[in-house]
């Protein structure tokens, strides 16, 4: 799976999953453009990815201004790939019943506030060459019912729905848009923030986590970013419309009575 001569732009690369992306194109041959809120971040991601001889340019855009955006782009040139990773506060663990309307409805707005703007930015100049890949990542919520997520399940649910309309639209100009869903990488950030801070609580809910899957393994970040150098190589070149399930099964069905022998 190659993307030699492909360029690729990456929203949120400062982050832990956003950079494990950009390194897995970068490895497949994808010159990747790394934009972000924090310069010191993106460049760490840059400066991994220029020692093991890939390329990797730099810049700062707020992802939320669309002209930002645009203006990125054409000093891109060309756009193969886009694959928004950008992080929205989200309030969780607590009922819906207890949640105030604020704090439901703004992850809803802010996460299709950017998704769209990066899509339709990507998918403006994809129109003219006739080809391009656009990719989003969501998690399990988007595909089973989870308590306790607040606005988080119906931001992922809302993505899915863009994803697979924004293809129908764009699939006769030879654009393809695929969307991950991920079942929660313990090796990213967040997850290895909270071991940290409250080891016996962590220890409890990647237990329960994995005790819900199918292989009882959660997904690490190297194998959404390995999802995602498939979809976006021409070994996926009849992949478009569709949600790619990388939770170990659990969308399919919850799997925490089921035991080895």
């Amino acid at each position: 799976m190659r993307l030699d001569n492909k360029n690729a732009v990456i929203y949120g690369a400062g982050g832990s999953l956003g950079g494990s992306v950009a390194k897995a194109l970068a490895t497949a041959g994808a010159r990747v453009f790394l934009t972000g809120h924090r310069e010191p971040s993106l460049l760490a991601v840059a400066d991994a990815i220029r020692s093991g001889g890939g390329k990797a340019e730099v810049d700062v855009v707020d992802a939320m201004d669309g002209k930002a955006i645009a203006a990125h782009l054409e000093k891109m040139g060309r756009v193969d790939i886009t694959f928004n990773a950008v992080g929205i506060d989200v309030v969780q663990n607590i009922p819906l019943t207890d949640i105030s309307a604020a704090d439901f409805v703004t992850p809803i707005t802010r996460t299709m506030h950017t998704r769209f703007l990066t899509a339709i930015a990507a998918a403006k100049v994809m129109m003219q060459q006739r080809s391009g890949v656009i990719l989003s990542l969501t998690a399990t919520p988007g595909g089973i019912g989870y308590p306790c997520t607040g606005g988080f399940a119906p931001a992922c649910s809302a993505v899915e729905s863009f994803s697979r309309n924004l293809a129908a639209e764009l699939g006769v100009y030879g654009i393809r848009v695929v969307n991950i869903r991920s079942g929660g990488s313990p090796d990213s950030r967040v997850f290895s923030e909270a071991v940290q801070q409250v080891p016996d609580v962590m220890e409890t809910v990647l237990r329960t986590m994995k005790g819900d899957t199918m292989l009882k393994e959660m997904p690490l970040m190297a194998d959404i970013a390995n999802a995602a150098v498939f979809l976006c190589s021409d070994m996926a070149r009849m992949i478009t419309g569709v949600t790619l399930d990388v939770t170990a099964g659990t969308t399919a069905g919850l799997n925490y009575k089921v035991k080895m022998d």
